[in-house]
């Protein structure tokens, strides 16, 4: 019986501008939906946030605009300003009806953000 997991990913834009948050979000979303063999038609949801510096465009928009997901709940958000965070950030939380265990999940990491996942598999 399959069960909503969630499928995380991050990822930085070069810059603030609607091209290169696209361009980003795409690469992370193509790399998360290979790297799990994801079907559209099993996403429930997937809920984006932007640290405050990158404002030029909605990264949920890159999901619709890229990989068709015109009938997925998509949200986009600000992430928490925390000090010391990774600037220019894009994350993503895809809810995803699956087979899959935890532990069979493989989230993606691309770029500035590639640290944020820490040794022993946990997100920071």
């Amino acid at each position: 019986m399959a069960k909503v997991r969630g499928f995380r990913g991050a990822t930085t834009a070069d810059e603030n501008t609607e091209a290169a948050i696209q361009e980003a979000t795409r690469e992370m979303l193509e790399k998360l939906v290979e790297a799990n063999d994801i079907d559209v038609d099993d996403i429930a949801a997937a809920t984006f946030s932007t640290t405050k510096d990158l404002d030029a465009s909605f990264p949920a928009a890159a999901a619709r605009k890229y990989l068709g997901w015109d009938y997925v709940a998509l949200m986009s958000s600000n992430e928490m300003d925390v000090a010391g965070g990774q600037p220019k950030c894009i994350r993503v939380m895809v809810l995803v009806n699956t087979e899959r265990s935890p532990q069979e999940i493989n989230n993606v990491y691309l770029r500035g953000a590639a640290h944020l996942r820490t040794r022993d598999g946990r997100d920071s």
